[in-house]
């Protein structure tokens, strides 16, 4: 009699919290925040193609090189600091260097939208992704975190919020920094909610990995919440599922 295979089913011990949702809802900022607060790795999905592309620039790779832009995205050597205070912003470190202000360079951007269309580099992303996931946990922040990338975390987020906030939060953001005269003289709340709802619309509706809430997340509306309104509500969710 022949046996049946048993299945063997492997458990992933490390805990991982996935925060998606739109530009502007916050989900950078509160993720940041968590893993100070826990401790835990902090990974900032969206920045990684951008630094594939600035690490593929330092060292001479072509941007269509697919095999070497392969290896160089599976071998990213990356860090994501959480903010030791609520006034700082988190950190990325890129081979030892900081590179939070290269990474948005504008050469950066049109070269990492062109690495992001190789599907070798796609799939290397991925594995380096879920690399990050670590003891003693992982806050991810992104897209598709919950949805693709860590579809079996036990704790999900999708943070949004209304478009004329979100475009509120960016104008002020970028005035902050001293950024409006760089970004150019229209730049005003008007122009940054047009933009904000088209890359809404392309993120929704794009054919891999759209934006949009996985089945089983929890999906906050920070439109009128605090910072710490959101993170005290993040980490109920953790502590009601036993995570913290």
């Amino acid at each position: 009699m022949k046996r049946k295979a048993r299945k063997i089913v492997i458990e992933n011990t490390i805990p991982v919290v996935t925060i998606d949702g739109p530009g502007g809802s916050g989900k950078g900022t509160i993720a940041g925040l968590l893993a100070r607060e826990l401790g835990w790795h902090l990974l900032d999905s969206g920045a990684l193609y951008r630094l594939t592309a600035l690490a593929a620039m330092n060292h001479g790779v072509a941007l269509d090189d697919e095999a070497s832009l392969d290896v160089l995205a599976a071998h990213l050597d990356v860090q994501f600091i959480a903010a030791e205070t609520d006034g700082d912003e988190s950190g990325i470190i890129l081979e030892g260097e900081h590179v939070e202000a290269a990474i948005r360079q504008e050469d950066v951007g049109i070269s990492a939208s062109r690495i992001a269309a190789l599907p070798a580099v796609r799939d290397a992303l991925m594995s380096r992704q879920r690399a990050f996931a670590e003891a003693p946990g992982l806050v991810a922040d992104g897209r598709d975190m919950g949805t693709v990338v860590f579809a079996d975390a036990p704790v999900k987020i999708y943070l949004t919020a209304g478009a004329e906030e979100r475009a509120k939060r960016r104008y002020f953001q970028l005035k902050a920094k001293g950024q409006l005269q760089a970004k150019g003289a229209d730049v005003s709340i008007e122009r940054l909610l047009a933009d904000i709802r088209a890359r809404d619309e392309r993120d929704m509706s794009r054919a891999v990995a759209p934006l949009k809430p996985a089945d089983d997340a929890i999906v906050l509306d920070s439109t009128k919440l605090t910072i710490q309104e959101v993170l005290g509500q993040v980490m109920d969710v953790m502590r009601e599922r036993g995570i913290i």
